[in-house]
C-alpha cells in the first residue's frame, strides 16, 4: 500500500525486515524442536539467535536463485557459523515457513484492526446515547419519509460494527494455524511433534490437515470479513456525505484550522474524509475475488496464489486499519446540527405526517381507500403550492372534519410519537438498561 494510505504500525508489520525476522523465528523454533528430539546437537538454536537477515542481501541472492526462501536461507546462514547454518531449514519445505509466517502476520494485523474497531465502536456508542432523543428526518429513496431518531442511525452503525468485530475475530481464529508438514503435507521428512512444538511457541494451532500449503478458504474468510467491514464503513461514510450536503446541512465531518476545501472556491467545506473512505472501500472489497480464486490450486500445491497474496494481505489489512482510523477521526470531530435537523422535518409543511392522518381517518371510520385518496390529494396539492400547507389543507377539509376534530388533527403532527419506542429499541440492543 502506498504511504498515503498506510499507518506506520502496519507498514512495520508488513515490512520485508519483519517478514524475514518472522521466518527466522520459525526456523529457530524448528531447530529447537529437533534438539528436543535429539536429532540436532544441543545449543544450535541458542546460537541461531545471533542470526540476522538483511533484506538487501536476500534481494542479491534472489537475483541468482529466483527463489526467495533459498535466498533467505543463504542470507541468514552467512551470519552464523557454517556448522550451525547447515541446520537452518532442516526437514522443511518453503511453505512450511512462508505459510506459517503469513498466518502469524495476518493474525497480528487483525489484532490491530480489532483494536481499531473497538475504539470506533466506543465513540459511535457514545454518540448514539447522546443523540438518542434527537429527531431527524427519515428518508427513503432520498425522499422525506417520516421523522425518526438520529440516535437510531448511530445505534444501527454501532450494531453493524459489532458484527464486523465478530466476523473479523472469527476469521482471526480461523487463520491462526500453522503448517509444518513437509512437501505434500504428510510429514514424510518431519515429525508432527515439530509442528506441535512450533505452534505452542507461536501461540497458534497446527492445521489438522494440509497439503504443501494451508488451504486458502481460511485466507478467503479473512478477506471476506475485511471486505464486509469496508462495506460497513462505506455505508456510514455515504450517509455522512449525504447529510453534509448544502441542502441538508445536518452533519459535517471535521474541518481543521487552516484547512481548505477548494483551490478555486474559498467557501467550500467538502466531506473529503468520508469520500476517501467510500473510494478506498471499493479497493478493499475488490480483494474478495482474487482471494476466492486462490482457493483452487493444482493438486497439492502451485504458486498461483503466492504473488496475489503478497499484494492483497498487506494491502487489505493496511487499508482496513487506515479506513478505521479515518472513520474514528470523523466520528470524534463530527458536527451535528440538531437545529437544521428540525428545520428539515418542518420543510414540507407537515407532509411527513401523512400516514398518521391516514391511520387516524381509518380508525375513525373512513375506508382506507377513501382516506388514502383524500390525504394524497392534499399532499400533492401542497407540493405544487406551498400555501396553504399540508396541515392547513387537512384542517380545512370538511370531509376530514367529519371524522377528526381540529385538536385531534393538530396532535397528529407531533414528533414525539415517532420517538416513543426509541428507549425500547435501545434496551433491546443493550445501549441502555
Amino acid at each position: 500500500m502506498i504511504n498515503r494510505y498506510a499507518r506506520p504500525i502496519m507498514q512495520t508489520l508488513w515490512s520485508d525486515q519483519n517478514r524475514y525476522n518472522r521466518w527466522l523465528d520459525i526456523e529457530r523454533y524448528v531447530v529447537e524442536a529437533w534438539e528436543h528430539l535429539g536429532v540436532i546437537p544441543q545449543g544450535v538454536a541458542d546460537r541461531l539467535k545471533k542470526a540476522t537477515v538483511d533484506p538487501a542481501r536476500v534481494d542479491e541472492y534472489e537475483k541468482t536463485f529466483h527463489h526467495d526462501v533459498i535466498a533467505f536461507i543463504n542470507a541468514a546462514g552467512e551470519t552464523v557459523a557454517p556448522e550451525d547454518a547447515k541446520y537452518i531449514h532442516f526437514g522443511l519445505t518453503s511453505t512450511d515457513v512462508v505459510d506459517t509466517a503469513l498466518s502469524s502476520l495476518i493474525r497480528d494485523s487483525l489484532a490491530i484492526i480489532l483494536d481499531d474497531l473497538k475504539k470506533l465502536q466506543d465513540v459511535v456508542r457514545e454518540l448514539a446515547i447522546r443523540y438518542k432523543d434527537t429527531p431527524v428526518m427519515g428518508r427513503t429513496h432520498g425522499i422525506h419519509a417520516e421523522p425518526t431518531s438520529f440516535g437510531l442511525k448511530l445505534a444501527l452503525w454501532w450494531l453493524e460494527l459489532g458484527r464486523d468485530y465478530e466476523r473479523i475475530d472469527r476469521a482471526r481464529d480461523t487463520i491462526s494455524v500453522i503448517k509444518i508438514s513437509g512437501a505434500v503435507g504428510n510429514y514424510a521428512n518431519i515429525s508432527p511433534d515439530i509442528e506441535e512444538f512450533v505452534a505452542k511457541k507461536m501461540g497458534m494451532k497446527p492445521a489438522p490437515l494440509s497439503t504443501q500449503v494451508l488451504q486458502r478458504d481460511r485466507h478467503a474468510e479473512v478477506i471476506a470479513a475485511l471486505a464486509i467491514l469496508g462495506g460497513t464503513l462505506d455505508k456510514i461514510a455515504t450517509e455522512i456525505r449525504h447529510m453534509q450536503r448544502t441542502e441538508l446541512g445536518e452533519l459535517a465531518e471535521p474541518f481543521g484550522e487552516g484547512q481548505r476545501g477548494s483551490s478555486a472556491m474559498p467557501h467550500k467545506r467538502n466531506p473529503v474524509m468520508a469520500e476517501q473512505i467510500s473510494g478506498l472501500s471499493r479497493i478493499l472489497r475488490g480483494y474478495m475475488v482474487p482471494a476466492l480464486d486462490d482457493m483452487a490450486l493444482w493438486h497439492e500445491r502451485d504458486i498461483s496464489h503466492s504473488s496475489v497474496e503478497r499484494v492483497i494481505f498487506p494491502d487489505a489489512t493496511t487499508l482496513a486499519d487506515y479506513l478505521l482510523d479515518t472513520m474514528l477521526r470523523i466520528m470524534q470531530g463530527l458536527t451535528v446540527n440538531t437545529e437544521r435537523m428540525r428545520e428539515n422535518i418542518d420543510l414540507t409543511g407537515g407532509l411527513v405526517f401523512s400516514q398518521k392522518i391516514l391511520l387516524a381517518l381509518v380508525e375513525a371510520g373512513m375506508t382506507r381507500e377513501e382516506a388514502y385518496k383524500r390525504v394524497q390529494s392534499h399532499a400533492m396539492a401542497a407540493m405544487k403550492e406551498s400555501s396553504p400547507n399540508f396541515q392547513e389543507r387537512i384542517l380545512h377539509d370538511p370531509e376530514i372534519g367529519k371524522y377528526l376534530t381540529a385538536e385531534e388533527i393538530v396532535a397528529l403532527f407531533a414528533i414525539e410519537p415517532y420517538l416513543k419506542e426509541v428507549d425500547t429499541i435501545y434496551r433491546r440492543i443493550g445501549l441502555i438498561d
